[in-house]
């Protein structure tokens, strides 16, 4: 086995390092040469590449020029054929004005020469007015002389001829113009007014000012009375109603002008004779509870209303205080029965007559609505209605029919004329209202009075409860003609001064009776 010594071992590993190193350093040369010769081939083809490149890039600008010149010159070509064009439009536009210059001052030329001639015919009519009226004077003085009458007392006799001749063709035309008038708007009037009350013909429920509480015995007037009356006190005092104990047998009579109050007073005293318990304390607990019920009866009652007429959107106080109206009367009709009444013809009436059905509904249902706080607030019930149509926002047409349905105020719109006539139509049919005896007697003097103002009436009568005046004129005093013209100033004048439901027929007799005895 041979022997190493640790010098050759030495020697030998620096000869290793030694070598690897010259490896190492040949190696680096050698890679380097290599990557200076791809670095130089790579030079070479990125040259050729941006020379190509250059090549191209020279080559395409050299297209683009070419091509803006090209587009320059057909740009230029057309602008300087749209001028050519546009010289040649202006040109005839000057020569075409030139053309209607001369011609209007050819025409001005002919105008002066017009008005020249005119002066002078102007010139000779003045001449020949002035020889005229000398003449008319001439003439006038003559037919003064020859006719004794002076100009002023000829031209009064004349309009006085005049006069009866228009007061005749007047008289003339009147007639057939009524007579056509009439022919045509009856007819037509009757089938709308006979259709819409055919349609809704309705009851109504006639009411006072008093209502009657039955009592199962004498007994319980005593024990609704009191000890020293204080339960009818309290009664009257929560309700505001006077309770009438008299020697009406098992009965006691409520009095009281506000429907509402009463009916409360009603249902309360009712409950405390059911109850049998009457004293202070439970009298103002049936008094509550009887509040809580007509309340409650009241906005059945007005959404009842609004279901039944179709009337949408109303406010829910309006629809309360059209409730407050099942318990008011007009003359011993419900309002609120001729309200919806009211609503459904003015409705009928307007769909014939093609107008704003919605509109004349829902303004024939609010026209009382002022009924309804009539009691509470001062004024009539047309402007109170009127307030509170404003106050819950209904338009401007629905507030104009409530102020005209009495004719108030001049009626604007169809609406409100077809309102006017279906609440006069509501109120006129037979059985609608009770009329008090002494304002039917008031009605039917003034009637005749109105005809007895007139000169020529011999007499007058009010027939027919009020819905004809029959008048008998004296002949010798009233021509024929003048009786035409007399008829429509009676009825202007009664429509003028006298209120009444429905319509008055006006009738003027002029007869001539000669009488001789033969002896």
């Amino acid at each position: 086995m041979p022997q190493f010594s640790i010098g050759n071992i030495i020697i030998n590993l620096v000869f290793l390092v030694v070598g690897l190193l010259l490896g190492y350093f040949a190696g680096s040369i050698f890679y380097r040469k290599i990557i200076e010769a791809k670095l130089g081939a790579a030079k070479g083809t990125i040259d050729k590449m941006l020379d190509d490149a250059a090549k191209d890039a020279e080559s395409q600008k050299k297209e683009a020029l070419l091509e803006a010149k090209d587009e320059i010159f057909q740009m230029r070509s057309k602008a300087e054929d749209e001028a050519k064009a546009r010289r040649n439009e202006l040109n005839q536009m000057e020569q075409r004005l030139v053309q209607k210059e001369d011609s209007l001052d050819k025409k001005l030329e002919g105008i002066e020469r017009k008005e020249s001639k005119l002066h002078q015919k102007d010139i000779e009519l003045d001449a020949q007015r002035e020889k005229i009226q000398a003449l008319e004077q001439e003439q006038l003085a003559e037919l003064e002389r020859i006719s004794g009458l002076t100009s002023e007392q000829a031209k009064d006799k004349l309009l006085q001829d005049v006069n009866k001749e228009v007061q005749v063709d007047m008289a003339t035309m009147i007639r057939e113009m009524e007579a056509e008038a009439k022919d045509e708007a009856e007819t037509r009037a009757r089938e709308i007014i006979t259709e819409a009350i055919q349609r809704v013909a309705a009851d109504h429920a006639v009411e006072s000012t008093v209502s009657v509480v039955a009592l199962p015995n004498e007994e319980m007037k005593g024990r609704i009375i009191g000890r020293e009356g204080r339960n009818i006190r309290a009664l009257e005092n929560l309700t505001g109603i006077d309770l009438i104990i008299d020697d009406t047998p098992e009965a006691v009579i409520l009095s009281g002008f506000d429907p509402i109050r009463r009916e409360i007073a009603r249902i309360a005293l009712g409950k405390l004779i059911v109850d049998g318990r009457i004293h202070p304390a439970r009298i103002e607990e049936m008094v509550e509870k009887a509040k809580k019920e007509v309340e409650q009866k009241i906005r059945q009652e007005g959404e009842q209303a609004v279901l039944e007429t179709g009337v949408r959107g109303l406010h829910i106080e309006l629809v309360k205080l059209l409730g407050r109206l099942h318990y008011r009367t007009s003359y011993g009709q419900n309002v609120l029965k001729h309200s919806i009444e009211v609503s459904h013809l003015a409705g009928v009436m307007a769909a014939e007559i093609g107008a704003d059905v919605t509109l004349a509904k829902r303004a024939g249902l609010l026209h009382d609505i002022g009924k309804a706080l009539d009691h509470e607030m001062e004024g009539p019930h047309v402007e109170i209605g009127a307030d509170i149509a404003k106050k819950y926002h209904e338009s401007k047409q629905v507030v104009h029919g409530i102020l005209a349905h009495h004719g108030d105020v001049e009626v604007e719109s169809v609406e409100a004329a077809l309102v006017q006539a279906a609440d006069a139509i509501s109120a006129a049919r037979p059985g609608a209202r009770r009329d008090t005896l002494e304002s039917y007697i008031k009605r039917m003097e003034k009637l005749e009075s109105i005809a007895n103002d007139f000169e020529g009436v011999e007499t007058a009568y009010a027939i027919q409860a009020g819905r004809e005046l029959r008048i008998i004129l004296k002949p010798e005093k009233v021509a024929e003609n003048r009786a035409e013209i007399m008829v429509r100033e009676i009825v202007k004048r009664i429509e003028a001064e006298l209120d009444y439901p429905g319509q008055i027929k006006v009738v003027l007799i002029r007869e001539t009776r000669v009488t001789d005895y033969a002896k």
